[in-house]
């Protein structure tokens, strides 16, 4: 038995294989997760432009005969991703502003008992957005009128291409946004 022991510990046959076996898992999950984080670049870089040239579309009030000026957008976003992003899932939001200014800020209200800072129900608001009831954000939905400031946010749900990465380190997809403000031409 002692011989056999011996025998197997000088042979080098099929060390490379083993050592390649033992090592390779690793190394594919290594390499796996540079193609996902560089996928997730490409698209977090093409949704930048894709919403750059969305704004860029939307300021002119321009679209083709027979077409929706958000159609229009879209279509644009859609040229612009490549067709890496599913246009289906993506979540296109605009909003026009009076000002560059008044991008994200709450609506004005006059602030009552127990002077906490915050709106609450009763006290009364300027409903700059016209919708009925008072908001943290005095954007008023839509694609604005000409001079107006619109903010435009494209967001997509990236889901990872390899089911492991959620399954074994528990990494969940991501939420990938690309947000530009731009003030409408006097079309």
């Amino acid at each position: 038995m002692r011989k056999l022991l011996d025998l197997f510990r000088r042979r080098q046959e099929g060390a490379t294989a083993v050592e390649f076996a033992l090592v390779a898992p690793a190394f594919f999950v290594v390499l796996w997760g540079a193609v996902e984080i560089g996928m997730l670049g490409l698209a977090s870089t093409l949704l930048e432009g894709a919403v750059r040239e969305a704004a860029r579309v939307g300021i002119t009030g321009y679209s083709p005969d027979g077409t929706a000026r958000v159609d229009h957008i879209k279509n644009t976003v859609k040229k612009y991703t490549v067709n890496l992003l599913d246009i289906t899932k993506l979540t296109i939001d605009t909003k026009s502003y009076t000002g560059f200014d008044t991008i994200g800020k709450a609506e004005d209200f006059t602030d009552k008992s127990p002077f906490n800072g915050k709106w609450d129900a009763g006290e009364t608001y300027t409903d700059t957005n016209g919708n009925g009831q008072w908001d943290s954000d005095q954007g008023k939905s839509g694609l604005g009128d000409p001079g107006s400031v619109v903010l435009y946010t494209l967001s997509y749900d990236w889901n990872w291409f390899a089911g492991y990465a959620k399954d074994i380190f528990g990494v969940p997809g991501v939420t990938l946004k690309a947000a530009v403000a731009v003030r409408n031409e006097p079309y």
